[in-house]
């Protein structure tokens, strides 16, 4: 297993949208664990392909408060949607920014697991928002697409800044 580099905001490799998996096969699988790897190293509770520049449809997911509950959707499709719930979201590809961003409350959800297998979840809460959030980078969006204007210039802006900053201190 590896750590993989996960791309930053405003990287446009974020932006591309992600193909559909054809085939489970060992190297997907190689993948979606290398994913778990990165997403707990990071830390984080959910991380998609098209962040750490792998360009298919694979989402990995642990809310649990122990981290031992890892949901692996690969080709994920929302079959159902319910009510609304506005959260803070924050993102492993826009470090340190959160804002809160709308979404269905209620979730259904057909996927394949790691080994290919099909499979539907009821997703509510937490783990509804992670899901939405995620399935939203396989389609080259990010969570700070859903803000106003103003705070997209005042978050983009303060992005920069701090990349800037990360440059200098590479150099030093």
């Amino acid at each position: 297993m590896a750590i993989l580099d996960i791309l930053r905001y405003p990287d446009k490799r974020l932006r591309t949208v992600a193909k559909q998996v054809d085939t489970v096969d060992e190297t997907i699988k190689a993948l979606v664990e290398d994913m778990f790897e990165t997403m707990y190293e990071a830390p984080g509770i959910g991380l998609a392909a098209t962040q750490v520049d792998f360009h298919q449809q694979i989402i990995v997911i642990d809310v649990s408060e122990e981290k031992d509950q890892p949901l692996c959707l690969i080709n994920p499709e929302i079959l159902e949607e319910e009510g609304t719930e506005s959260c803070d979201e924050g993102c492993l590809s826009v470090p340190d920014i959160y804002e809160t961003v709308e979404r269905a409350e209620k979730v259904i959800v057909r996927a394949l697991d790691q080994n290919g297998d099909e499979y539907t979840l009821q997703a509510d809460g937490l783990l509804a928002v992670c899901i939405q959030h995620e399935m939203d980078h396989l389609k080259g969006r990010l969570f700070i697409d859903y803000l106003s204007p103003l705070k997209f210039q005042r978050v983009k802006k303060r992005l920069l800044k701090q990349q800037r900053e990360d440059q200098r201190q590479l150099v030093m």
